[in-house]
């Protein structure tokens, strides 16, 4: 039964996300509402960003339709205890609600990077507040259990840093949704695996939600052709979301789901390109002495971009990293130690890392041949076009 009202919930996601999205298209093109076009965006025409205001509604909606309707209606029991897990969902939609207002604001009119980061740490501190947090290593650096005094502020602190990952990699069309999509996809399944169905419920609707929006986003309506931009309404609120997935797989607690030896690797799993690729990029803005929030051109995305891939295929690119290393984990925390598979990945990161720096340099430099040498022929045209025009206005 519970599988039915999940499939039922993505499926009325999916119907919700494809009808609200072209209402809030038609709103954001009268209202004159686009994301700015600026030397770091990759997107060259007006665009409204607006397309995240749809999210938050559809899960909360339906989440609690289904509560409803499981205890309500059907008489069902609900397979948890409740004074366990309920106040980890009230709060969780909570801090949705708390992000879902500074997004919108951010996306009309703007809000300092100060007042978000606040909102965020606000929202993060939901988390322990519901009971909910990081309190086993599971092995990792030879550490098991952790106290609430060090597990609580690692909570909050993985809580802003996937926020802000998420966030940051919304920068091609189809990036942000289909990372979150692919990480609730997986965890949605491992959840119900654990028969943990109400983190399923809640990973799928957002599923749900994503895939007309991901056709939108990329492909854009049929016949006009036209896309939409999550904005930071919907990232920060998607960052939330697998945050809050994510946290819940990893936390060591029988009322969410049985004991396993690779819970905190696993759940963390599809969060590695993005964690890693800001980590990276902060770690060289620092060096370089530069501001860390700063914005700039050096994400993964926008290296690809520089290798001469199209847009396109630089997204389905990551989302290949992003699925690979997901199944590269799930399999390996059966067979090996979770501290050798933290290793790998890092190895892998830092060689896959490393070669796409020096295709990006041999690309470079070959545009920058091809430039000098066709600098004379550029100029000779532009000459030729002078003179023509000059003899036309002589004439």
């Amino acid at each position: 039964m519970y599988t039915l009202i999940i499939i039922t919930c993505f499926l009325l996601a999916m119907l919700l996300s494809r009808g609200m999205l072209p209402v809030i298209m038609l709103v954001t093109y009268k209202k004159r509402l686009f994301d700015p076009i600026n030397t770091r965006k990759v997107h060259q025409h007006i665009t409204p960003r607006l397309g995240g205001v749809a999210f938050v509604p559809i899960q909360c909606f339906l989440f609690v339709i289904a509560l409803v309707f499981v205890v309500k209606i059907a008489n069902m029991d609900i397979q948890v205890e409740s004074w366990a897990l309920l106040s980890h969902f009230m709060l969780l939609l909570c801090g949705l609600g708390i992000l879902f207002m500074v997004g919108i604001a951010d996306d009309l009119i703007g809000v300092s990077y100060k007042w978000k980061f606040a909102a965020q740490v606000v929202a993060a501190a939901f988390f322990p507040l519901s009971g909910l947090w990081i309190n086993d290593l599971y092995g990792v650096g030879l550490i098991v259990s952790l106290p609430a005094w060090a597990g609580i502020p690692l909570t909050m602190f993985m809580v802003v840093l996937i926020i802000n990952a998420i966030n940051l990699i919304d920068g091609l069309d189809g990036l942000c949704s289909g990372v979150v999509g692919m990480g609730c996809l997986v965890l949605g399944s491992l959840f119900i695996y654990y028969s943990a169905w109400w983190h399923a419920l809640f990973a799928f609707i957002t599923v749900g939600l994503l895939i007309p929006f991901f056709y939108f986003n990329v492909f854009g309506a049929t016949g006009r052709h036209r896309r939409i931009f999550m904005g930071d309404t919907g990232s920060m609120t998607l960052g939330y979301s697998i945050a809050f997935l994510a946290v819940s797989f990893a936390m060591n607690n029988i009322y969410i789901k049985s004991f396993s030896d690779g819970a905190i690797v696993v759940a963390f799993s599809t969060l590695i390109i993005p964690v890693l690729d800001v980590a990276r990029v902060m770690f060289v803005r620092w060096r370089k002495g530069k501001p860390v929030f700063k914005p700039d051109r050096n994400h993964l995305h926008h290296k690809f971009l520089r290798m001469g891939m199209s847009h396109r295929i630089a997204m389905l690119s990551i989302l290949g990293l992003v699925l690979f290393f997901c199944l590269f984990n799930i399999l390996m925390v059966d067979l090996i130690s979770n501290n050798i598979v933290i290793a790998c990945d890092l190895l892998l990161w830092v060689g896959l890392h490393y070669a796409f720096e020096k295709i990006e340099q041999r690309h470079v430099e070959k545009q920058n041949v091809e430039a000098r040498l066709t600098a004379p022929i550029q100029v000779y045209l532009r000459e030729r076009k002078e003179k023509h025009r000059e003899v036309l206005h002589t004439r």
